[in-house]
């Protein structure tokens, strides 16, 4: 079921949005590195059935995390350029 969340954020100049949208990346691209470490795991057989499922889990929890960072960014995106 899809969600509309409106977030409303004062900042005081550009330079504050700016450093907004790098720590976002940042945690985006932390999150990518955590999908990508789960999957070769996964694909090397790490583990043995139990452990690949709770990788599994915790791959798509990152992917998750990963989908809804990419967003913010985009809303952020959006919101600066005026569209």
């Amino acid at each position: 079921m899809a969600r509309t969340i409106d977030l409303h954020l004062d900042y005081d100049d550009e330079d504050d949005l700016e450093d907004l949208e790098r720590a976002l990346l940042r945690a985006r691209a932390t999150e990518l590195s955590e999908v990508h470490r789960r999957n070769v795991r996964l694909t090397a057989g790490y583990g043995d059935a139990t452990t690949r499922e709770v990788l599994d889990d915790e791959g798509t929890q990152a992917r998750r995390r990963y989908d809804a960072l990419t967003r913010a960014i985009e809303a952020l995106r959006r919101a600066r350029d005026g569209a």
